[in-house]
């Protein structure tokens, strides 16, 4: 996408996408296609956070957007029929298999990292480390179970786990390890992160699934699991590891948050494409947005669009690369 000195156009694949910012910081604009492109919202605040910025963005330019609730493994179908046209976050900790698998089709692409930093990973509050002191490994939990047991799990300890929908092999994972800890999954993010906060105050047992870039790891003092590391033949060789017969006997991988598209969105919109592309955010960044929604209850298109009003300089070169 190339741009032309002083005349605020944009020569994207020989169409000209004139974008004119006026004073309000609106944009109008000659789009490519009016269809609107489908950008996917899934159940965590973070999530949408990074969408609707994006979407904003997007209408600032002129596009069409619309929002799709989607699960987030399952989207995968739609995103390579055309269905669905973009998915903002794919976390490496998560959903790296199912993303591969998808652009190996060839009718997804990844279009490169959100600027996040993913950790998802089993997490405990540094109070619990006086009743099982061989923490952060692993290898201490069976010895506690009991102090992390609930009425329902005893004698067994209780892990909370996300929605069933996130993935995470942590059922694997615990029979893999041959943990003595039952597998509880939260219904949404909404109602994992109400468990920690009662728990928190009341210094009473908990073991979660927590991850960054999120608040809960900032507001709270604590630690995650320290699982043998990941590899990916963990994952997909059940011979790896301190299991001879399962895989998953190891911790969770950590790295990027990436964006995906429908494979079409490039030649449908080239210039959308290119800002996708072209979109970054820190974990700072996100971390505090997260944290006006979920703990100072801002309304959440009120932080999107405090953040776009204040980083006009920062995602006007996202449409204008």
């Amino acid at each position: 996408m190339t741009r032309l000195p002083g005349a605020g156009v944009l020569l994207v694949a020989g169409m000209a996408l004139a974008v004119g910012l006026g004073a309000a910081g609106a944009a109008q604009a000659e789009v490519e296609s009016k269809d609107p492109i489908k950008l996917t919202l899934h159940d965590w605040t973070g999530q949408l956070i990074t969408t609707k910025i994006m979407g904003s963005v997007l209408q600032k330019a002129g596009y069409n957007v619309e929002y799709v609730q989607a699960d987030y493994i399952a989207q995968f179908a739609g995103l390579k029929t055309g269905d669905l046209h973009v998915a903002m976050e794919m976390w490496e900790t998560t959903g790296r298999e199912a993303m591969d698998e998808a652009t190996a089709t060839g009718n997804v692409e990844n279009l490169g990292e959100t600027g996040m930093q993913a950790i998802e990973e089993w997490w405990y509050p540094s109070y619990m480390k006086e009743q099982c002191p061989g923490l952060p490994n692993w290898e201490a939990l069976n010895d506690c179970a009991e102090a992390f047991s609930t009425a329902e799990t005893a004698p067994k300890g209780r892990y909370l786990g996300g929605p069933v929908t996130w993935g995470g092999f942590d059922d694997e994972r615990v029979e893999a390890l041959e943990l003595d800890y039952e597998v509880v999954h939260a219904g949404t993010d909404a109602a994992l992160f109400a468990e920690l906060e009662s728990a928190y105050q009341r210094k009473a047992p908990i073991l979660l699934w927590v991850y960054a870039p999120h608040w809960a790891p900032i507001k709270y003092e604590g630690e995650w699991v320290e699982f043998p590391k990941y590899t990916a033949e963990c994952y997909g060789d059940p011979s790896w590891g301190s299991n001879p017969d399962m895989a998953y006997d190891c911790g969770k991988p950590r790295g990027p948050i990436w964006k995906v598209s429908w494979a079409g969105v490039k030649d449908k919109w080239p210039g959308a494409y290119e800002a996708i592309k072209a979109f970054k955010v820190s974990n700072e960044e996100m971390g505090a947005m997260v944290a006006a929604v979920d703990l100072d209850g801002k309304d959440l298109d009120a932080v999107v669009a405090d953040w776009v009003a204040k980083n006009e300089s920062t995602w006007s070169q996202w449409i204008a690369n």
